[in-house]
C-alpha cells in the first residue's frame, strides 16, 4: 500500500534527521548550572548598575521583551507564548498539546519535542519559551486542560522535566506555569482557590517541584488566581518561602501578563519580573520605598541577580539568540511532531476489532464531521499555533491510502455562520427579520438611539482579547420565530470576549452569557409546534464599539447534511471527526462537558447509516458520551494533535502504527461522577469580593478517588487506560529493600500478541496502615516499553522514601508511617494484575 512506502520513508527520514546532530551542534547550548565563575560575572555586572537601572530591569517592555541595559551588555530578551509550539509572529511548528504529550507516557519523547521547540525558538531569536504548563486536571470543563499534562503530579512532572531539558538544551529558557493551583479558566483573574496545605503539597505543587529540582527550569510564571487569599504574584508563602527558599529555585519568577495587582506586596513576595510591563511594580513606587528603606535593597539585588544569572547561564550575552542556520520550516521538527502525535493518540473503544481498517478490502471510506477539515492542530488562546502546513483528518487519510481507496467527504453539519444566515425571523409587526434597537447606554434605558430591521443576526467574530468599548451601548433584537413543523429546534448564539447577552423565548431566558473574559457559542434545544410563533428577544451588551453577535435557529431534523448520510451509506466504513476547536475550547473561559452543538446528532445519523463508524474526538479532556457511545464500535481520542495529527490518525486507523497512548486522566461517564463535581463551581459571593472555590475533594483527585471508593460510580475509561492492536502480560514481580525507605521492584512485560507495540508499565503504591486518610493507589513509577511479538522485557524501577510518604501538616514535612504497603503493577489504575506487600520499618 502506498502509505506503507510513505511510512518507511518517513521513519527513515526521522532516523536520518535525528542522527544528524553534527549539523546542528553549534545551536545546542545546554545552560551551565550556577557556579563561581557565573556568580562572579553577575557580581561584576550588578556593581555597574545604578539603583534606577536595577529597578528598570524588573518590568517588561514591548509586551514580550525584557529591558535591555547596554552598559553591561545585556540585550533585550524576547519571549514567546507556547507551550507546544513557538507562538512568535509568523507560522511555526505545532506539536501535540500537553495533554496528548502526557498520553504518550514517554519522557524521552518529551525531551525530543522540547529540543525541537528549542530549535524553533532559536530560529526565531526567542530567548524564553513560555511553557510547559503543569497544572492539574481537576474537571473536563477547564478551558486550558489541553495545555496541561493530566491529573497525576508524577506523570505531569516527569513529562515536564523531559520537555524542559529538551528546550533548555538548545539555549532557550523554559518557563514552567501557571504557579500554582490554576485549575479552571472560570473568572481566572479573580478566583480565590481555597486549598489545604496537604492537598497543595501532594497534588498541586509536586510537578512544579520536579521542574525546579530535576529539570532545573530557568523561569517560573505565576498564575492569575489567588490561593488562600493572595494572588500568586503576591503570595509570599508559596512564591518565596516554598519556591525560592525551600526548593532552591535560582531562576526568574515572573508574572503572567497582567497578573500583578499590588506592586509592593509582589516585590516582597518574591516576584522578580512583572510582565508585560511594570504596571504594579512601578519604578517610581519602588524607588521611593527603596530609598526610605521600606523595601529591601538586598531583595532588589537578588531579583536583578536572577535576571542576570539567567542571561549568563544561557549564553545570551555571548552569542546572537537568532540562529539563521536553522530553518524556520524544519523537516526534522515536522517528524518530531508526527512521532509526538503517533504516541499520544489513545484508542478508547474497539468493539469486534473494527480497527485497524484493511485498505486491501475497502473500496470507499467516508470522512465526515466539522473537525475533519481543515486541520485543528491546536486549541484557542495563547497556545494556538499558526502552521506552515497541517494535515487534517481528511488529508491525512487521503494521502495515506493514496489511490487504493476512494475517500468521500462531507462536513455533515452547517457552520455557525450558515446557521446565523438562515434568518427565518419576523419583526413584531410581521416584516422579515428582527427589530434592532440600539441604546446609548449599557442598560437598555430610555428611548433607543437607533431603530432598524436586521434580516439576520450574523455578525459573529470569534475574537478573544479586544479593546474595550469607548462608549457603552446595549442592543436589543426582538421579533418572532415560526416553526414550519413539529419537532426540536436548536437555538444557537455566539458573541465574543467580554460581551454579555440573554436570549428569551416567550419571555423566558433560555441562553445566558455572563460577563467573562472569553466565551464559546452556546445553544438550547426547544420543542416547538408547527406554525405556533415563539416570541424572541435578544438583549446584548457588547464590550467593543461594534456588534459581533450571532443568532440562528435550525430544526434538529435539518441539521445533518443529506450528503453526509448518503456517503456514509455508500462507504465500507465511516470516520466521524468531531469535538472542540479554538472557538469552543480555549484559554480565558471554561468549556461545556457536552460536545458542541449538533455533534451527537451527527454521530447518531452516521452510525445508523454505517455499522463501521469510527469516531475521533478533538478535545483537551473528557466529554459526554452517554447518548452515542454505545452506537459506535470504535472511539479514538486525538486531543489536539499538532500539525501532523491527520497523518498520525491515518496511520493508526489503517494499522501502520499500533495505538500506544494511555489516558493521563480519568474519563467519567457523567459529570456528576467526577469527585470535584460538588466543589468545582465558584461559591456565590458579595459584590466587591472575590469568587472562591474550595478544593473539597482534597487529595482524592481523579483516579485517587475512584480506586478508593469502589462503591461509587467508576470511570468510563480509567486513568492509564488505552487499547492496542496487540496484547501484553505482566509477570514475576519481586521487591527488594535497598536502604531504609528505598525499595527496588522488578517484573517482566511480554508482548503476547501478533503485532509490534508499546505498553506502559504503571506502578502504584497503597498505604493501608497510614495514620491519615490516603488514596488506595497512587502512581509512583512508570516505564514505557516497546516489544516485538513474543518478546519480553525485564523492568527494574526504584521507589524512594517520597514514594511511600504523605505530607504531614503537623511537622510541615513528608512522613512515612511504618507498616505494610502494597505495590501494584499493571496497565491502568484499575487493572494491576501484579501485587506485592512491602513492610517498611520507618
Amino acid at each position: 500500500m502506498q502509505n506503507r512506502i510513505l511510512k518507511r520513508l518517513t521513519l527513515s527520514l526521522y532516523v536520518a534527521l535525528s542522527t544528524c546532530s553534527v549539523a546542528y551542534a553549534d545551536t545546542a547550548t545546554t545552560p551551565a548550572t550556577s557556579n563561581t565563575a557565573i556568580e562572579q560575572r553577575v557580581d561584576a555586572m550588578l556593581a555597574k548598575l545604578t539603583l534606577e537601572q536595577k529597578v528598570e530591569l524588573l518590568g517588561g517592555v514591548d509586551n514580550f521583551s525584557t529591558h535591555a541595559e547596554s552598559n553591561i551588555g545585556l540585550p533585550a530578551l524576547t519571549m514567546s507564548d507556547g507551550p507546544y509550539g513557538v507562538r512568535a509572529p509568523g507560522p511555526s511548528t505545532a506539536y501535540m498539546a500537553g495533554i496528548g504529550l502526557a498520553a504518550s507516557w514517554d519522557p524521552d519523547l518529551a525531551k525530543d519535542v522540547g529540543a525541537a521547540m528549542g530549535r524553533d525558538a532559536r530560529a526565531r531569536g526567542v530567548n524564553f519559551l513560555l511553557g510547559p504548563g503543569v497544572n492539574m486536571y481537576r474537571a473536563p470543563q477547564n478551558g486550558r486542560n489541553m495545555e496541561y499534562m493530566g491529573e497525576d503530579p508524577l506523570l505531569a512532572g516527569s513529562m515536564a522535566v523531559g520537555l524542559i531539558e529538551g528546550v533548555q538544551s538548545q539555549g532557550v529558557v523554559a518557563t514552567v506555569k501557571h504557579f500554582a493551583a490554576n485549575n479552571s479558566e472560570y473568572d481566572r483573574r479573580h478566583l480565590d482557590t481555597h486549598i489545604d496545605e496537604r492537598t497543595l503539597r501532594e497534588i498541586y505543587l509536586p510537578a512544579f517541584e520536579m521542574a525546579v529540582k530535576q529539570g532545573h527550569v530557568g523561569a517560573v510564571m505565576s498564575s492569575y488566581n489567588l490561593v488562600n487569599g493572595d494572588y500568586l504574584a503576591e503570595n509570599r508563602t508559596i512564591s518565596d518561602d516554598i519556591l525560592k527558599k525551600e526548593w532552591g529555585f535560582d531562576g526568574i519568577f515572573m508574572s503572567d501578563w497582567g497578573a500583578t495587582h499590588d506592586g509592593l506586596k509582589a516585590f516582597n513576595a518574591g516576584l522578580d519580573l512583572e510582565m508585560p510591563a511594570p504596571d504594579a511594580m512601578k519604578p517610581d513606587l519602588l524607588l521611593a520605598n527603596l530609598r526610605n528603606s521600606k523595601l529591601s535593597q538586598a531583595m532588589l539585588d537578588d531579583k536583578v541577580r536572577r535576571i542576570l544569572r539567567t542571561a549568563v547561564r544561557f549564553g545570551f550575552l555571548d552569542r546572537p539568540q537568532k540562529d539563521l542556520s536553522l530553518p524556520l520550516y524544519s523537516l526534522q521538527n515536522d517528524q518530531v511532531a508526527l512521532k509526538n502525535a503517533l504516541e499520544g493518540l489513545v484508542l478508547l473503544k474497539n468493539e469486534h476489532n473494527v480497527l485497524p481498517f484493511d485498505a486491501s478490502t475497502m473500496k470507499t471510506i467516508a470522512v465526515i464531521g466539522p473537525n475533519a477539515d481543515p486541520a485543528i492542530s491546536s486549541a484557542g488562546g495563547s497556545s494556538h499555533i499558526d502552521t506552515f502546513q497541517a494535515q487534517s483528518v481528511l488529508t491525512g487519510i487521503t494521502h495515506g491510502v493514496g489511490d487504493k481507496v476512494r475517500v468521500l467527504y462531507s462536513r455533515g453539519l452547517p457552520s455557525p455562520m450558515e446557521v446565523f444566515k438562515k434568518g427565518g425571523f419576523n419583526t413584531p409587526d410581521g416584516k422579515p427579520g428582527l427589530l434592532k434597537e440600539t441604546f446609548a447606554n449599557d442598560a437598555f434605558q430610555g428611548k433607543p438611539a437607533t431603530s432598524t430591521v436586521d434580516a439576520q443576526v450574523d455578525l459573529w467574530k470569534p475574537e478573544l482579547w479586544t479593546e474595550h468599548a469607548t462608549r457603552r451601548q446595549s442592543i436589543r433584537w426582538s421579533g418572532r420565530f415560526v416553526p414550519k413543523h413539529d419537532g426540536k429546534y436548536l437555538f444557537l448564539t455566539a458573541a465574543a470576549s467580554e460581551d454579555t447577552y440573554t436570549l428569551y423565548a416567550d419571555g423566558k431566558p433560555v441562553i445566558t452569557q455572563p460577563h467573562r473574559e472569553g466565551q464559546a457559542p452556546l445553544y438550547a434545544t426547544l420543542a416547538l409546534h408547527a406554525n405556533q410563533p415563539v416570541t424572541i428577544r435578544l438583549d446584548y451588551k457588547p464590550d467593543v464599539d461594534y456588534s459581533r453577535m450571532g443568532l440562528g435557529v435550525v430544526a434538529i431534523d435539518d441539521l445533518i447534511s443529506p450528503d453526509a448520510k448518503k456517503i456514509a451509506a455508500m462507504a465500507d466504513a465511516a470516520v466521524v471527526a468531531i469535538g472542540f476547536d479554538p472557538s469552543s475550547e480555549s484559554e480565558a473561559y471554561d468549556r461545556t462537558f457536552q460536545l458542541p452543538w449538533g455533534q451527537e446528532a451527527l454521530i447518531e445519523a452516521i452510525a445508523s447509516a454505517n455499522a463501521k463508524t469510527v469516531v475521533t474526538v478533538t478535545s483537551g479532556g473528557g466529554y459526554a458520551t452517554e447518548g452515542w457511545l454505545d452506537k459506535v464500535p470504535a472511539l479514538l481520542q486525538n486531543w489536539y494533535p499538532g500539525q501532523e495529527g491527520g497523518a498520525a490518525i491515518a496511520q493508526v486507523l489503517f494499522g501502520e502504527h499500533s495505538p500506544e497512548g494511555k489516558l493521563p486522566i480519568s474519563f467519567e461517564r457523567q459529570w456528576a461522577d467526577n469527585p470535584t463535581h460538588d466543589w468545582y463551581d465558584a461559591s456565590p459571593h458579595p459584590a466587591g469580593t472575590n469568587p472562591s472555590v474550595t478544593y473539597g475533594e482534597g487529595v482524592f483527585l481523579g483516579y485517587r478517588w475512584y480506586t478508593s471508593h469502589s462503591d461509587k460510580p467508576q470511570p468510563l475509561f480509567p486513568f492509564g487506560y488505552g487499547l492496542s492492536y496487540t496484547s501484553f502480560k505482566f509477570s514475576n514481580l519481586t521487591t527488594k529493600t535497598l536502604a531504609p525507605g528505598d525499595v527496588e521492584i522488578s517484573f517482566d512485560v511480554t508482548n503476547t500478541g501478533s503485532h509490534e507495540g508499546a505498553e506502559v508499565a504503571q506502578v502504584y503504591v497503597g498505604d493501608p496502615s497510614a495514620k491519615v486518610a490516603r488514596p488506595a493507589r497512587e502512581l509512583k513509577a512508570f516505564r514505557k516499553v516497546r516489544l516485538k511479538p513474543g518478546k519480553t522485557q525485564h523492568v527494574t524501577l526504584q521507589l524512594d522514601h517520597r514514594a511511600f510518604a504523605y505530607y504531614d501538616v503537623g511537622s510541615h514535612d513528608w512522613r512515612v508511617d511504618p507498616g505494610l504497603f502494597k505495590v501494584y503493577v499493571g496497565d491502568a489504575s484499575n487493572n494491576t494484575p501484579l501485587e506485592h506487600a512491602v513492610t517498611l520499618a520507618h
